[in-house]
């Protein structure tokens, strides 16, 4: 076939296939605003049901956690949390056992849903764990070798957990790798509890060990996440260690659940307008006379 005849029937062939399309519709501006109003009430009706299951999951975090204000003989522990975004990735709860009185104040790495939703399994470990025994070490250990266990990722989790004894005032505590808890003594002594170990899910078999401490009248303990000493000011300034310890010493004199108070309102005229940097979790335990 000669080139001339080529182009010729390719011509052709051509203008069989080219497709005639109708003109597209104008819309007018109402059928677009009604589109428009159709869809964002779609948006809205979707963000009206996420704020309530957020809310829902909220309620269920506070439930499993401790009650705000708990007494065991001539004890009072007050606790409150605060979430930087949406649900807490702090937790604290408080376990009667056959010989006293476990309580644990967890800190799990990262913030928002995603550590909202690990609190719930962490809290089932510490149970199950005090279910089993209250030796503060051998709970923080089996807690650690339950997550290290697990096959997808985990967070790195500090957790401090005690046993109270409130007749005799005893206290056995294991801190996984959380900030010191403050003791100050009813003479004005601060002592700060520290014995334990790693951070949880870091080595599956590492090594924790407990202190131990006699709490007598008039003795204040605080633990804390580390959201109450790096929150900040507008100037950059960490609340820190130092002004914690100084509102301590202000409050003392107060009941369990005014000192806790008294704390967290300082953390909050210190950082004034400024947003929350991470969750924020505290708990006094106070023996009265």
């Amino acid at each position: 076939m000669s080139q001339a005849r080529f182009n010729s029937g390719l011509a052709t062939r051509r203008a069989v296939e080219v497709r005639v399309y109708p003109p597209r519709t104008k819309r007018s501006g109402k059928a677009r605003r009604e589109e428009l109003e159709v869809k964002l009430a779609a948006l809205q009706k979707d963000y009206a049901e996420l704020h309530t299951a957020i809310f829902e999951a909220a309620q269920v975090h506070r439930r499993l956690c401790a009650p705000r204000l708990v007494r065991h003989g001539n004890f009072e522990i007050a606790s409150e949390i605060f979430a930087v975004r949406h649900l807490p990735g702090d937790f604290f709860t408080v376990e009667e056992t056959n010989n006293g009185v476990v309580f644990a104040l967890g800190d799990i790495c990262g913030k928002g849903l995603a550590a909202g939703m690990w609190t719930t399994h962490l809290v089932g470990l510490v149970g199950a764990r005090v279910a089993v025994t209250s030796k503060p070490e051998a709970i923080v250990a089996g807690v650690n070798r339950d997550l290290c266990l697990r096959e997808s990722i985990v967070p790195l989790v500090s957790l401090f957990v005690a046993k109270l004894d409130p007749i005799t005032g005893f206290v056995e505590y294991c801190s996984a790798g959380h900030p010191p808890a403050f003791l100050l003594r009813a003479n004005g002594e601060l002592e700060f509890l520290s014995e334990g170990g790693l951070l949880l899910g870091v080595v599956p078999a590492a090594p924790y060990v407990s202190g131990h401490i006699e709490f007598g009248v008039g003795d204040v303990l605080m633990v804390y996440s580390d959201g109450i000493t790096e929150s900040l000011n507008y100037a950059g300034e960490e609340f820190g260690y130092e002004r914690l310890e100084a509102q301590l010493r202000r409050a003392r004199a107060g009941a369990a659940d005014a000192m806790l108070f008294s704390v967290l309102g300082a953390v909050q005229d210190f950082a004034a307008a400024c947003p929350l940097v991470d969750d924020m979790s505290l708990a006094i335990v106070r023996r009265d006379s």
